[in-house]
Order: structure tokens, then C-alpha cells, then sequence
């Protein structure tokens, strides 16, 4: 079955791979994950694993809550949901932690990529920018034309322009597991993941591993 694991993003840092090249390493706090909900093909539409992850400690004030939060023993800071097919059968309430995985497995990893703010093109596409030379004191970063004049006289949608950069869900596929350590919850990933320190992962063995 395809199922995975929330994780907290710690941070980076580097080891030593064969023939002592340093390999860069991201250190996520994996799991533990309670299984929220099991959806069904016959009751839901579709078949999936709600997982939640992150206890967050009961409040001894608070206002009235609804009768569904009432009924849940612990509260999780996070609840996502991963996609099955025919497999192992799992139940509500069982723990996911990250020996799910080990090391040399193939991982895609998820998250929320760095927010940037405002860019212009060049930083947000790499556009190299105008000449440098014949009076072209004012056009070093600029777009350049948009668009045509008569036709088709407007400015196409999704063409690449200055916007909002980062801020968005990005998955990272093709991941190599360097190490595991279930002792404390720790999951050590070759490369690169979205998001920042402290954010929310999802990690799960790869769809389109490849050769």
C-alpha cells in the first residue's frame, strides 16, 4: 500500500559519502502519526489513511467545543491524507512511525516551499535581462515584450511575469534515505526538501522511482 509519514523539517547538514565526497543531508523528525480515519472506496469514494501528527496539549480553558471534538482523547496540530491501494489492512488509532522506511529507499517528499514575496523576473524566472550597453541604462532587469500588438492584442494567460514567489506546495521526487533511527524519530534524507525549518513534511516511498 502507499503510505506514509508526517514529519517536522529540523534543518540541514552534510556527511561523508564513498570515496569521502560530503553529501548534503536533511534531518526530519518523522512521525510518530496516529492513524485519524480509514476512508473506503465503498463509503467515501476513494480509498485513503488521514494521519495526525503533532499532539497538541489539552487546554484547561476554552469555550464550548463541538460534540466531534469532544469525542477525540488527543488533539493533533496537523491531519493529512495519503492515497492506498490494495494492501496490508490498517485500523484507526494505530501508530506509523518511521521504521516504515529504511535506509537506501526511494522517497518523494512534500511541503510548503520558503515564501519570497513580490519577485521580479529575473528572480523568480531567471530571466537574464536587457543589454548592458547602448543606452540601455534602465531595462537590466526588466520582462521585455508581453505580447503582440493587433494580434492577438492581449497578453496570454500564465505568461511568465513578476508575482508572488514561493509560498506554494512543491514535491521533491527521487529522494534517497540516507539513514534511519527510530530511537528518535529521526529520518536523515540525501538532498533537498521544501520548506522551512520546523515546517510540515510529508514523505512517502516513491510513485515514479527511478531506474
Amino acid at each position: 500500500m502507499t503510505l506514509g509519514i508526517l514529519g517536522k523539517k529540523l534543518g540541514m547538514t552534510q556527511t561523508y559519502g564513498k570515496g569521502g565526497k560530503t553529501e548534503a543531508i536533511t534531518a526530519i523528525e518523522a512521525g510518530p502519526c496516529t492513524i485519524m480515519q480509514v476512508k473506503t472506496a465503498e463509503k467515501d469514494g476513494y480509498t485513503a489513511v488521514q494521519l495526525g501528527f503533532g499532539e497538541v496539549k489539552k487546554q484547561k480553558t476554552g469555550g464550548k467545543k463541538g460534540k466531534a471534538k469532544e469525542k477525540e482523547p488527543v488533539k493533533f496540530k496537523y491531519r493529512r491524507e495519503f492515497r492506498t491501494d490494495n494492501g496490508p489492512k490498517v485500523e484507526a488509532g494505530q501508530k506509523i512511525d518511521v521504521s516504515l522506511f529504511k535506509a537506501g529507499d526511494i522517497v518523494d517528499v512534500s511541503g510548503i516551499s520558503k515564501g519570497k514575496g513580490f519577485a521580479g523576473g529575473v528572480k523568480r524566472y531567471h530571466f537574464r535581462g536587457g543589454p548592458k550597453t547602448h543606452g540601455q541604462s534602465d531595462r537590466w532587469r526588466a520582462p521585455g515584450s508581453v505580447g503582440s500588438n493587433t494580434s492577438p492584442g492581449r497578453v496570454y494567460k500564465g505568461l511568465r511575469m513578476a508575482g508572488h514567489l514561493g509560498d506554494a506546495h512543491v514535491t521533491v521526487s527521487n529522494l534517497v534515505v540516507s539513514e534511519v533511527d527510530p530511537a528518535r524519530n529521526l529520518l536523515l534524507i540525501k538532498g533537498a526538501v521544501p520548506g522551512m525549518t520546523n515546517g510540515l513534511v510529508m514523505i512517502q516511498k516513491s510513485k515514479r522511482e527511478k531506474k
